[in-house]
């Protein structure tokens, strides 16, 4: 089975992160790290794809040819990574990044592709299931358990209320949460061998897209303006002195809660 994970790489969020100022998005020129939410994915790849002849690829989008965060789902245990960096994607939305991304995953011929149900950079949520009608396959959200049956992919799909259990054909897109499983940490090994696996480098035109379609050119969002959130100020102390619950409820009122 060929199971493709589709790895985000990112500032590090432990860097304040700055903006460009003419097209205020996120400045991605230094190093990027492997979304913390991918890593649960390729940890449920590797788990499904552990019999003999079983493959994981990695795809990503990213800027400057960066392989930092591909290194890491690498030395997990990944077998080989296909990295899309181009000038022309620079500015591109959600939609244009799937666009991408499908035709990224198609040139692995994948059983299956694993997903986060989101980023940590972006949040919105939109981009597995975009992936899974570009390709015209079945997609299965908030996976909190996983199986492979013959030819079917068996999914517990977390909700409100507990979960629901999924069957679905495969090739299929399915999107993990946080906590499906406990990602590996690289050993020494591992990252020793990572650096000698293969990474597939590819162009817009390598994919066969249209440069308009994709970037800034193509995006049919754009950022206007960017405004530092408001500093929390402190609450308002009330000292009960026997009309505590009057003035609880005038606060309600005064915010038309009641």
């Amino acid at each position: 089975m060929n199971v493709v994970v589709c790895v985000k790489q990112i500032p590090d969020p432990a860097v304040p992160g700055t903006l460009n100022p003419d097209t205020k998005t996120l400045d991605r020129s230094g190093k990027l790290i492997m979304d913390d939410s991918d890593n649960y994915g390729v940890e449920m790849a590797l788990q499904l794809a552990g019999g003999d002849g079983d493959e994981v690829t990695l795809v990503s989008m990213a800027p400057g040819g960066e392989t930092s965060g591909l290194r890491t789902g690498l030395a997990m245990g990944a077998a080989r990574a296909i990295l899309v960096s181009d000038d022309a994607l620079a500015g591109s939305d959600a939609l244009g990044t799937a666009k991408v991304l499908a035709a990224a995953i198609g040139r692995a011929n994948p059983d299956l592709v694993v997903m986060a149900t989101e980023s940590t950079d972006g949040y919105t949520g939109t981009l597995p299931v975009q992936v899974a009608e570009l390709m015209g396959l079945p997609s299965v959200t908030f996976a909190k358990a996983i199986s492979v049956d013959g030819g079917n992919l068996k999914v517990e799909r977390q909700t409100e209320s507990g979960y629901d259990e999924v069957v679905c054909p495969m090739p299929a897109v399915v999107t993990v949460t946080a906590g499906v499983v406990e990602p590996r940490y690289p050993s020494f090994k591992g990252i020793m061998a990572a650096k000698s696996k293969p990474v597939d480098n590819l162009t817009v035109a390598d994919l066969g897209l249209d440069a308009s379609q994709v970037g800034a050119a193509g995006a049919r969002q754009e950022i206007t303006d960017v405004s530092a959130a408001e500093e929390r100020t402190s609450g308002e102390i009330v000292v009960d002195e026997g009309d505590g619950a009057q003035r609880v409820v005038a606060f309600l009122e005064q915010l038309k809660v009641v």
